[in-house]
């Protein structure tokens, strides 16, 4: 089911809050609208995270469930958290709608767990190697929205520098990254852009949050044929994990339980057909340095 852009997880967290509170209260969404002289969907919707809910609607909710004091400011400046703009809004105009659900989670994630069979994930890109990426991907609609400008892949290489800088960070997510061999062999910009690269994935291997793999093209062949996906976890467990799926002019958000178990699933036999850690970085360091023997791709 194609999903619109997945809210903030935040607000998602405080509209499941005040559902819960709700339905404490044993009150519908309708007996709520009436009481704020709103519509039950209104209600419905901020419960559900679709749309944002101002502090005061927050607080007036509060009072008709019979929540006050500590517990009813709380949720008062979860409300004003979840209005705050992202850090990745001030690119909007080079990032496509749909592609905001991701950052969204990403920003809030503890852990991400990520397959790459085909191309690096822009988190992990250089900026010569996402210039070459997206300079390629120009007016063909790929994944991550294609730039049609000058102007928009400078916006978008700035936008992966300042994004992937979260990885050097003390509270970085955990990052477990599955990376397909022909990622690895495809050589946008050339070989020096490609050695870059590859001394760049080298040096994020060596972080202590990073966990980076390689799935040899012999490997995959055995191994459930599926697409890039990324499982995005979260420190609170109020907060389930999501996945998250991109196709050729959108995404999709999956975060019903028995979807995001059997990616988890998917994901862990990923792990266990590629290349250990140690075994990766050195297949990765052989490869950095024949990029002028190897042909183009």
């Amino acid at each position: 089911m194609v999903a619109p852009p997945s809210p903030p997880v935040r607000r998602k967290r405080l509209g499941s809050e005040l559902r819960r509170l709700r339905e404490q209260a044993r009150l519908t969404c309708d007996d709520v609208g009436r009481r704020l002289d709103c519509s039950g969907t209104r209600i419905s919707r901020i419960e559900t995270g679709r749309i944002s809910a101002r502090p005061g609607d927050v607080r007036e909710m509060l009072e008709v469930y019979g929540v006050t004091g500590a517990d009813a400011e709380s949720l008062v400046q979860l409300a004003r958290d979840a209005r705050r703009k992202g850090w990745w809004q001030a690119y909007g105009p080079v990032i496509p709608p749909w592609f905001e659900s991701y950052l969204s989670l990403e920003s809030e994630a503890s852990g991400i767990r990520a397959f790459a069979p085909m191309t690096l994930p822009g988190l992990v890109q250089t900026a010569d190697y996402a210039r070459a990426q997206l300079a390629g991907q120009a007016g063909s609609g790929a994944a991550e929205g294609p730039p049609g400008t000058a102007a928009d892949i400078d916006g978008q290489v700035t936008l992966r520098r300042v994004w992937h800088a979260r990885l050097g960070r003390p509270d970085a997510p955990r990052l477990a990254l599955v990376i397909g061999e022909s990622a690895l062999r495809n050589r946008p910009g050339g070989p020096e852009v490609m050695r870059g690269q590859l001394d760049h994935l080298r040096e994020l291997a060596a972080l202590p949050a990073v966990s980076l793999q390689v799935l040899l093209l012999r490997s995959a062949a055995g191994a459930r044929a599926v697409t890039p996906f990324a499982i995005l976890d979260f420190a609170d467990r109020a907060d389930p994990s999501a996945v998250y799926l991109e196709y050729l002019t959108g995404s999709l958000v999956l975060d019903a339980g028995d979807e995001v178990r059997r990616y988890a699933a998917v994901f862990g036999q990923l792990r266990s057909a590629a290349l250990g850690t140690a075994d990766s970085a050195e297949f990765i360091s052989e490869l950095a340095g024949h990029q002028d023997d190897a042909p183009d791709r």
